[in-house]
């Protein structure tokens, strides 16, 4: 299937390693010019130098930190002078810490919300315009399964998360009349060094990641590649009539019907 991303332009964040990475991948593998950010610029220019080498397509590294409201907006800046429009945006940040709701003050709240709630509306506000200039867009946010079933300890990051699902129905139903779709992917277990952090200590790895695989259905953890093809979908114009919705990917973990 010809997903018809060559040459668009595809800002992914959080995207030295993990999930972002695998979806800067995949997009690039499918033609599209990519600008990737993250706080580690080692790593990032890595990545970029990675990626490039991997599909023959363009691919820039922006260190940014998506809550430094000028940051953002000189990346932004940089990514529409360098490349002259902007067609996707990929919202992605690491998760705010775990840990019972008691042990949180306001500090931790307030970082939560600037990270993971805060930055996705900023970044999305900020591409607006040049997707508007453009004639559409997508705007795809990665969460996190927690909006969709309980997971312990997640308090700062399911209640951020939720706000961003609201949030994407808005934009949603605001940004149609623009040809532009907003989407939420809420991952499930992938394979991803945030997994491997919580992970108990003084337990193998392999079998700490099997006795987690048991309430999968498929019977296993999922893979960075398998998230980031939903993503690139999602990005392409065969997904033109999805919108405002928030897709799982769990390999069926969830139990929730709705």
């Amino acid at each position: 299937m010809d997903l018809k991303l060559t040459n668009k332009v595809a800002i992914v964040l959080a995207a030295s390693k993990g999930l972002g990475k695998a979806i800067a991948a995949a997009l690039s593998a499918e033609g599209a010019k990519v600008a990737i950010g993250s706080r580690d610029e080692n790593e990032l220019n890595k990545t970029a130098e990675e990626i490039q080498k991997l599909t023959g397509n363009e691919v820039i590294a922006i260190p940014v930190d998506v809550s430094n409201a000028g940051q953002v907006k000189a990346f932004i800046q940089k990514v529409a002078e360098h490349f002259g429009h902007i067609d996707i945006l990929l919202n992605n940040g690491g998760g705010p810490p775990f840990d019972k709701f008691e042990k949180f003050d306001d500090e931790a709240w307030q970082k939560a919300f600037e990270l993971t709630l805060l930055s996705f509306a900023r970044t999305s506000r900020l591409v607006l315009p040049h997707m508007q200039k453009a004639g559409g867009g997508r705007i795809i946010n990665i969460i996190s399964g927690s909006v969709k079933s309980v997971l312990a300890n997640s308090v700062l990051s399911t209640s951020m998360r939720m706000g961003v699902v609201g949030m994407a129905k808005m934009m949603a139903d605001e940004f149609g009349p623009y040809n532009i779709t907003v989407n939420n992917i809420a991952p499930g277990m992938i394979l991803t060094d945030r997994l491997k952090h919580t992970l108990p200590t003084g337990m193998n790895a392999d079998d700490a990641l099997k006795e987690r695989a048991k309430n999968i259905p498929l019977g296993r953890i999922g893979k960075p590649g398998e998230l980031a093809a939903l993503a690139t979908f999602l990005a392409s114009e065969q997904a033109a009539y999805i919108s405002g919705t928030t897709i799982q990917v769990d390999g069926g973990a969830s139990r929730g019907i709705f």
